[in-house]
């Protein structure tokens, strides 16, 4: 391959559209763009797409069509989620220390407004002690936040076990989910969720369309964040990003129908990729090795500052910290949550690799990561 051709090894960042999702939206901006609440046949020709692509959605969680809320991401999917449950009597909410930002920075609001949060420490492999919860709750906690797979780690929560913790405490359990949908399989009913945020992004769909599934149970207690024209049955006013829900829609249903055969090719990828790091003298994994995403690999290399690393790798694309953080000088808050000193932290590396992955694109990584970091040793 060209020595200037990307190498994209930042997926849990964002991916690139999947030719066929592009090729389902395009039809969305020039001949069906009516607005899909019109009562004419063209407004009911959108509406019909928009209602495929919500039961297309649910599919890939086990859900109905109408327990699926389309937002313009995950982040506002988890202010819906959070903030929507401001009016319940019970004011206590629990979290995890490793949560993404967009959790963390909703709870620190809704500490602002008279709730009391808890943010539970992890393991030194950023798994949750299931002890910690249940000792946590009282009969004034209302909901657990928690993240399905860490975006930094990839670091995968027993969520079956804190969902039983949870049913018997009475106690709602909303699911990050961002870096677990349309990687693995996700049954929302069977593993307790009441709501779930995603992001069609991160999984080969378009930026700016999301999706909150919110149970029966947890709809009756969420209150509207957005008020206007009473869209999605009064939960999410606004004109429907239509291109960008036929977007989400046909993503689901390609990765619905791939997932195993992805599963299996990334992870033996990043397997290889990791392994090849792994000669880096005094480089270790973070996170939990066992339970994680098969498609991230977060490695320190003691001694090689991240930030000088990730510029000079050029045409190489990976993270030293939450995707939606980019290049900074501050430690990942993750990595310091799971005991890492700030010299670990800034030695950090983050690869995610995704469907475009290539095995020649891993044999350069390895190559040219090793020999940069090498030349930055301190």
């Amino acid at each position: 391959m060209s020595h200037n051709e990307t190498i994209y090894l930042d997926n849990n960042a964002t991916t690139r559209v999947d030719d066929r999702v592009l090729n389902a939206m395009l039809p969305y901006f020039t001949e069906f763009y009516a607005n899909s609440t019109a009562s004419h046949i063209a407004g009911l020709t959108v509406q019909e797409a928009v209602e495929n692509a919500a039961w297309q959605t649910a599919d890939l969680l086990n859900a109905d069509a109408d327990e699926i809320i389309f937002t313009s991401g995950a982040t506002e999917a988890i202010n819906l989620a959070i903030k929507g449950l401001a009016d319940q009597n019970r004011k206590h909410i629990v979290t995890l220390q490793t949560e993404h930002k967009a959790v963390l920075e909703t709870c620190r609001f809704m500490e602002s407004i008279g709730f009391e949060v808890t943010y539970l420490p992890t393991a030194s492999d950023g798994i949750l002690d299931l002890q910690l919860l249940e000792d946590i709750i009282t009969n004034n906690t209302l909901v657990f936040i928690g993240m399905f797979s860490n975006n930094e780690t990839g670091t995968i929560q027993d969520i079956s076990a804190i969902s039983k913790i949870l049913k018997t405490k009475n106690v709602l359990f909303m699911c990050d989910a961002t870096q677990a949908v349309g990687k693995i399989q996700i049954d929302v009913k069977e593993l307790g969720i009441d709501l779930l945020a995603l992001s069609a992004h991160k999984f080969y769909g378009p930026k700016g369309i999301g999706a909150l599934y919110v149970s029966a149970k947890a709809k009756i207690k969420l209150s509207t964040q957005i008020l206007g024209g009473n869209q999605q049955r009064k939960l999410r006013s606004g004109t429907l990003n239509t291109t960008g829900i036929i977007g989400l829609g046909k993503a689901c249903e390609i990765v619905a129908n791939e997932l195993d055969e992805n599963q299996n090719r990334i992870k033996l990828l990043r397997d290889k990729l990791e392994n090849g790091l792994l000669k880096f003298e005094g480089a270790f994994v973070n996170g939990n090795i066992e339970n994680r995403i098969y498609n991230t690999s977060n490695i320190c290399f003691p001694g090689v500052n991240s930030e000088q690393l990730i510029l000079g790798l050029g045409n190489i694309s990976v993270s030293n910290g939450a995707s939606c953080s980019a290049v900074t000088s501050e430690p990942s808050h993750v990595l310091k949550a799971m005991g890492l000193s700030d010299e670990e932290a800034l030695s950090s590396i983050r690869f995610s690799l995704g469907r475009f992955t290539t095995a020649e694109e891993i044999d350069v990584a390895i190559e040219r990561v090793l020999e940069l970091a090498r030349r930055l040793r301190v």
